[in-house]
């Protein structure tokens, strides 16, 4: 049996130590360092929190989780007490109850609000923390009227700090989780808010619009812009014709927000909630993703024959530009790189483009007449939607984008019960999409469907002989940065018909070994950008996918809260299932292989991929911004 280190000898030998320590009786071991929190779950014990989250570094701050320690005259936070010796700690008894009561009656005293009207009603940690322990708002008085304005910061964020309990998670995850700092505290004592620098409006900082600080707020602190209101006025109007596209991400949590267990696939009964709640059709995001793979596929493949053959200056890496809060992110802090970011739209702004053109012109309809909906599992989308950039229809190419939680909002506004309801298809033109579309809500989930084609496209053979089950195995994980290389074969097939007018061939790339990378989360983003800039292992690459949110869309900050490392997983897990389905069902895998985009390119998109009616319709230009609104970077 070995021997567990002595934590009291030198510190080196504390490395990979166990130390044991004793919950309410029951002895656990947890590992050196580990903090009091971790022995309570261990144990099975329930430790109340209000400022931890998984995501971020302990803080101790709300003073929620106190236990007594053998030996300790003060009550200790068990989510920041870090356990370097076999401690004795009791989780239970009048005095901890009645100081965790204090701690939630106080916070309460700083809180304004009508719980009923609140946008987290029934999911507010704080509600929650009041009903358990019994706490009374009044005991240290309560304010009677709001301190501080409503903030609208921009078409993604709503700020009511009269709501806010200083936990500061909203603070730590803008600076720990997305590398950003947009807020933070400021001043001290009684007077300590959370703002922004100089307290200026949030939109006027270098706020992605993300939302992950939304998705962290335990009150209704922090909310996303709800749009639900101006889709029912839509829905309502006769003389509107109201689509709505839904993404792969929030088809895999949406559920959630009914009570089904995280992870629970709802695409096929959300397709029938949403006729059943009145939006004329409804149409599938992945198809657009499958779009935005051949665009973006195409481009690159431009990009590297310009680079490799024509010995002409790229940018490259090429990175990916699907995410919005991932794009602002580069406009404000690393501008210099924005030729680097493909051209293609996201999938959402694609759809929108061709809902006012070629589905108008299909059923005979005036651009101006179609209200077009999204569904998106991130605040981002929002602002995207809001681009000047964002109008190659002559109109707004998206009129409204809302979250996963604004859209089981309008769901239940109208009676509509999603777990009960029948399956039910998607609509034409824009019903058929391909595995390669689904997986796109996971990190790495753009960079497989891009190879998925992009091999086939370059050797003639199945994807499937290289990958099990077409399945990049390599490019998947939730490892903050991934770098991977892949040989290409010396065999090369036929350049494919439907870009055979932008290469002559593939002997170019024989036996070239692409190097690709995979970020998630804007402060992995950041590393990403460092090595390039430092002329590390990222800048030697041809391609990266960046997305804004933790583990991808799956993790965006419009999606059910609260969002866990756990969660995210579950949600990952959906998502790969579907795609797979795909596969069982004799469905499309591959967006080269989406008969619905071959259609459009025959149809409408003539020219082919990256041809002059794409560009128009599917491509844009970014903004360089700085680090203020004013465009200086600070």
């Amino acid at each position: 049996m070995t021997k567990t280190p002595d934590v009291k000898e030198k510190k080196g030998a504390t490395v990979g130590a166990e130390v044991s320590v004793t919950v309410d009786g029951m002895v656990v071991k947890v590992p050196f360092n580990a903090t009091l929190l971790d022995a309570a779950i261990k144990a099975g014990i329930r430790v109340p929190t209000l400022c931890h989250h998984e995501d971020l570094r302990p803080a101790g701050l709300c003073r929620v989780c106190v236990v007594e320690v053998e030996g300790q005259r003060a009550l200790q936070a068990a989510c920041a007490y870090p356990v370097t010796q076999p401690l004795v700690i009791r989780t239970r008894s009048p005095r901890i109850r009645k100081a965790r009561k204090h701690a939630i009656e106080l916070m309460l005293s700083e809180h304004y609000g009508d719980c009923c009207t609140c946008a987290r009603n029934d999911s507010c940690e704080l509600q929650a923390l009041a009903k358990e322990y019994g706490a009374d708002a009044s005991v240290f008085g309560r304010p009677a009227a709001p301190r501080l304005a409503v903030e609208n910061a921009g078409p993604s964020v709503v700020r009511d700090m009269n709501k806010c309990v200083l936990c500061r998670r909203c603070a730590r995850t803008c600076e720990e989780l997305q590398g950003v700092a947009a807020v933070g505290a400021a001043h001290r004592g009684e007077k300590t808010s959370i703002s922004a620098c100089m307290d200026a409006p949030l939109s006027e900082t270098a706020c992605i619009n993300c939302g992950q600080c939304i998705n962290r707020c335990p009150t209704g602190a922090l909310s996303e812009k709800d749009d639900t209101a101006a889709v029912w006025k839509a829905i309502d109007d006769p003389t509107k014709h109201v689509v709505i596209q839904t993404a792969p991400a929030p088809r895999a949590a949406i559920g959630e927000e009914f009570g089904l267990p995280p992870g629970t696939p709802v695409t096929w009964k959300l397709n029938s909630a949403l006729r059943a709640a009145g939006f004329d059709r409804v149409f599938d995001t992945n198809f657009t993703a499958d779009l935005t793979i051949i665009e973006e596929g195409t481009e690159l493949i431009k990009r590297l024959y310009s680079a490799l053959v024509l010995k002409k200056d790229e940018a490259l890496p090429q990175f990916t530009s699907c995410s919005p809060g991932w794009v602002k992110y580069l406009e404000h802090f690393y501008p210099e790189f924005i030729p680097n970011l493909s051209s293609a739209k996201s999938p959402q702004q694609m759809f929108g483009a061709l809902i006012k053109t070629w589905y108008a012109e299909l059923h005979k309809l005036k651009a101006e007449d179609i209200v077009a909906v999204a569904l998106m599992p991130c605040t981002a989308k929002k602002f995207e939607c809001s681009r000047p950039e964002m109008r190659s229809s002559g109109l707004k190419d998206v009129d409204y984008g809302l979250t996963t939680r604004e859209c089981a909002r309008l769901l239940r506004q109208a009676g509509v019960e999603l777990p009960a309801m029948p399956d039910g298809e998607f609509d034409d033109p824009f019903g058929t999409a391909s595995g390669s579309g689904v997986i796109f809500g996971a990190t790495g989930g753009v960079m497989e469907a891009a190879l998925r084609s992009v091999l086939e496209f370059i050797t003639g053979e199945k994807v499937e002989n290289f990958y099990a089950h077409a399945d990049v195995v390599p490019v998947r994980g939730f490892e903050g940065c991934r770098y991977i290389e892949l040989k290409i074969p010396e065999k090369t097939g036929p350049v494919p018909e439907l870009i055979s007018h932008l290469i002559p061939d593939w002997a170019w790339l024989k036996g070239q070994t692409l190097k690709i990378g995979v970020a998630h989360g804007t402060a992995n983003a950041r590393k990403v950008m460092e090595d390039i800039k430092k002329g590390g292992k990222f800048s030697q690459c041809h391609f990266i996918e960046f997305m804004a949110c933790p583990g991808g869309c799956l993790g965006g900050g419009g999606q059910p809260i609260p969002t866990t490392p756990a969660i995210r997983k579950k949600r990952a897990e959906a998502i790969y299932a579907e795609d797979a389905a795909y596969g069982e069902q004799g469905r499309p895998r591959k967006s080269h292989e989406n008969p619905a985009v071959l259609r459009l390119y025959r149809e409408y998109l003539t020219d082919g991929p990256c041809g002059k009616s794409s560009h128009l319709l599917l491509h844009t230009h970014y903004t360089p911004r700085g680090k203020t609104s004013s465009g200086k970077r600070g």
